[in-house]
């Protein structure tokens, strides 16, 4: 559109507006003041939100968050503003050591990927992975999950990969839930999960054992992809001395951030807690 032609468009609204052209141009100003300012308002609370995630918080999770406290804001503006205010989700590669065979033991895969169940207390995956510190070098985290919440029920650290580690988890595990019953014990057929040790004491807590399929590491998907979270959001971001620097960073993130407000796609974007609490909170109604 030419200049005289714009001049002409203006002056036809103008006059539909019932309105002079000076008082026209001042109203559009206004407007775009308007927008400008609703503009600012959404790119303050994505960077408050971003900030309160530990700047873990990419644009999928702030979108839903801005949905929830009633902003229609689209992923694509989102992801624009967070361009424009130079932030981004850290994330880093995860390193992957070479995990030794596993041992070939005569349990069956109850799981078999289905990662979904219907309440708490029905299925818990367990795991071991590795964390670099530099004095301890390697140490091992092994983590229960909730499967119903993704919820981390227990964990243990150590300088050693043994049976101890695990048996350490899964008593906190126990004693966090209250020693329930019944529970299928799901797990990797890794030398320490399939020792006779670490199988009684399944046995003795009434665990239903379910062990993956030998070489297919997707049959544990969801204990892995915790791990895998933990190191991108915050272990590869951080520096760890010793292993007690690791323990209190480990219960930081885990019961201080992940537990009870990370929020999850998988979960409709709320926390683990905030989805067990709304299960219990519907029981109580129906009871």
């Amino acid at each position: 559109m030419n200049r005289e032609s714009k001049n002409h468009a203006i002056a036809k609204l103008a006059k539909v507006m019932k309105v002079s052209r000076s008082g026209y141009y001042a109203w559009l100003q206004d407007k775009e003041s308007d927008s400008k300012i609703n503009r600012d308002i959404v790119k303050l609370r994505i960077l408050k939100i971003y900030l309160d995630s530990k700047k873990i918080y990419g644009a999928p999770k702030i979108t839903a968050i801005l949905r929830k406290e009633g902003f229609s804001t689209a992923l694509r503006t989102v992801s624009k503003y967070m361009n424009e205010l130079g932030i981004k989700s850290i994330v880093i590669k995860k390193f992957k050591p070479q995990t030794k065979k596993r041992a070939d033991v005569g349990y069956e895969n109850r799981l078999n990927q289905e990662f979904r169940t219907d309440r708490p207390n029905r299925v818990w995956v367990t795991d071991i992975t590795y964390i670099w510190t530099r004095k301890d070098k390697w140490v091992y985290l092994a983590s229960v999950m909730d499967l119903y919440s993704r919820k981390i029920v227990g964990y243990e650290v150590s300088k050693k990969m043994n049976t101890d580690l695990i048996k350490k988890a899964l008593t906190k595990a126990v004693a966090e839930r209250g020693n329930p019953e019944e529970i299928i014990h799901h797990s990797d057929r890794g030398s320490q999960y399939t020792s006779e040790a670490y199988l009684n004491m399944l046995k003795m807590f009434n665990f239903k054992i379910s062990l993956s399929a030998k070489g297919n590491c997707y049959d544990n998907a969801c204990i892995e992809a915790f791990h895998s979270i933990l190191k991108k959001e915050y272990i590869y971001t951080k520096s760890f001395e010793k292993l007690e620097d690791l323990k209190l960073g480990l219960f930081q993130y885990i019961e201080g951030f992940y537990n009870f407000r990370r929020i999850h796609g998988t979960l409709g974007y709320i926390s683990p807690t905030e989805f067990e609490e709304a299960y219990f909170k519907a029981e109580d109604s129906a009871a």
